[in-house]
């Protein structure tokens, strides 16, 4: 842990919570917390996890970045 006030612990939590929010809390109204937990679940598990595209993954899924790591792993 750094100081108080340094920003760089959490900056990739406080990016991905604001991907969250802005491609898909902001677009919906959830009538329910369990729906907003399914919702939620579901963007991350299959959407964000296996088909969003990420820049620092070279454009790849993080699923697919790491299924390409395991296969340089066992080749190697």
């Amino acid at each position: 842990m750094s100081k108080k006030g340094d920003c760089w612990d959490n900056a990739v939590s406080e990016s991905f919570f604001h991907t969250l929010k802005t491609e898909l809390t902001h677009h919906e109204n959830f009538q329910t917390k369990a729906e907003a937990n399914e919702k939620i679940f579901e963007y991350i598990e299959i959407f964000y996890n296996r088909q969003r595209l990420h820049s620092s993954n070279n454009y790849m899924s993080p699923f697919e970045f790491e299924e390409k790591m395991l296969l340089k792993e066992i080749v190697a």
